[in-house]
């Protein structure tokens, strides 16, 4: 039997035991947990670096752009990873290091070095629902957020560009989770062939404003769903405030990496 793109790991073992198709596809309907620990578990890659393009937009239009170069390592349950700007010169060298754990209860670790200060400075948790360098992207973006930390909701099932995906719900079940994000909740489209979320909203508890980030290009990379390009747009009602642009470049999996390479000497040595 041809499996319909639309199946998911629970049909299958559902249609495994003989189950009927139609009662397999009810009983097997994932929850919105059930579908963001499917997310939580994708193969992202354990070894990678890759050279990114930032474009900063503003609500004239006028742009900056800025060329970054990014290493990331799983350490353990938990993933490091490392940024340097290579330009323009007002950002060279500016770092950006964090530390991504796996425990809940543990807060991540974020260090920003400034250059031109000569200064490395740690990302308190009040401060991580803050621009990260001026983009759309906050701090606390740059992590994956615990997923016990919200209460999940499948709202319903739909198509993007002909690919089925999960609309789900997230609302933070504490008002310390929203006070370090800056949301008061997200919905996020999950494709339900490789588990990649491709379209976002975020409500923000300051400014009436809402996020939207927009996966423009996917690609499989090494096996890996790696998106190459997505925007993330600020918005109050209809009004577009900002945009920032994120494009990806020469991603390469299973590199060599060492331990050394994230550490807040290694941030402020460069690259």
């Amino acid at each position: 039997m041809k499996l319909p793109l639309r199946t998911t790991p629970l049909l299958i073992a559902a249609l495994a035991l003989g189950i009927p198709s139609s009662q397999a596809e009810e009983a097997a309907t994932p929850t919105g947990r059930e579908i963001m620990d499917l997310v939580d578990a994708r193969d992202d890659g354990d070894l990678a670096t890759q050279d990114m393009k930032m474009v900063l937009i503003d609500k004239n239009g006028s742009q900056r752009k800025r060329t970054i170069r990014s290493l990331r390592k799983d350490v353990g349950e938990d993933s490091y990873s490392i940024m340097f700007f290579l330009d323009p010169a007002d950002v060279k060298d500016t770092g950006f290091l964090t530390y991504d754990y796996d425990e809940d209860e543990r807060d991540d670790d974020q260090w920003l070095y400034l250059p031109a200060l000569k200064k490395t400075k740690r990302i308190a948790s009040g401060d991580k629902s803050g621009s990260f360098m001026g983009s759309d992207f906050s701090y606390a973006d740059m992590t994956d957020r615990p997923l016990d930390y919200y209460d999940y909701t499948l709202i319903k099932e739909t198509e993007i560009d002909g690919v089925p995906v999960w609309i789900v719900e997230a609302v933070p079940n504490s008002e310390r989770e929203i006070d370090e994000t800056g949301y008061t909740k997200q919905v996020f489209f999950v494709r339900q062939d490789n588990y990649v979320v491709i379209r976002a909203k975020s409500w923000l508890k300051k400014g009436g404003r809402n996020k939207y980030l927009d996966v423009r290009k996917l690609e499989e990379i090494d096996g890996i769903w790696t998106p190459t390009e997505m925007t993330m747009t600020t918005k109050k009602g209809k009004k577009t405030l900002h945009k920032t642009v994120l494009i990806t470049d020469n991603v390469r999996y299973g590199q060599d990496i060492d331990d050394d390479d994230f550490t807040v000497r290694k941030l402020e040595q460069g690259l």
